[in-house]
């Protein structure tokens, strides 16, 4: 993959945001303001899908309480693809970030996922 593949596949997947492929629950939160808001697990395996890798878990703390998780990529020779890490504020920091097995099945934001996934499977085709 070129540098220029992986613009295209980031300008995709950025393209293929919307309200309709966050979190549910904070659906009604979500702004074309900060579209990577929410949008961490779904963006992760849509990574995971075109470029494979291991999928990474971290923790969102806010005053020193964990408020969320927060899911990005790690490629080949260790580099990681963060997506969605502007959607945080200053007083979100994310800490740590263990490998997680990709699910067999994916439940929670099942629809949201293959929305984007099939936002950006179109976007790509020549």
């Amino acid at each position: 993959m070129t540098l220029n593949g992986f613009d295209d596949i980031e300008r995709a997947i950025r393209r293929g945001w919307g309200a309709d492929t966050t979190t549910p629950a904070h659906r009604p939160d979500w702004t074309p303001d900060n579209p990577a808001r929410d949008q961490c697990g779904v963006t992760a395996l849509v990574v995971h899908d075109l470029l494979g890798g291991e999928l990474i878990r971290g923790e969102v703390h806010v005053d020193g309480e964990r408020v969320d998780y927060h899911w990005w990529n790690r490629l080949g020779l260790g580099i990681e693809v963060d997506l969605t890490r502007e959607q945080f504020g200053p007083e979100e920091i994310v800490v740590g970030g263990d490998v997680i097995d990709r699910p067999t099945e994916i439940v929670r934001l099942r629809e949201e996922y293959e929305l984007l996934r099939d936002r950006v499977v179109a976007a790509l085709r020549p």
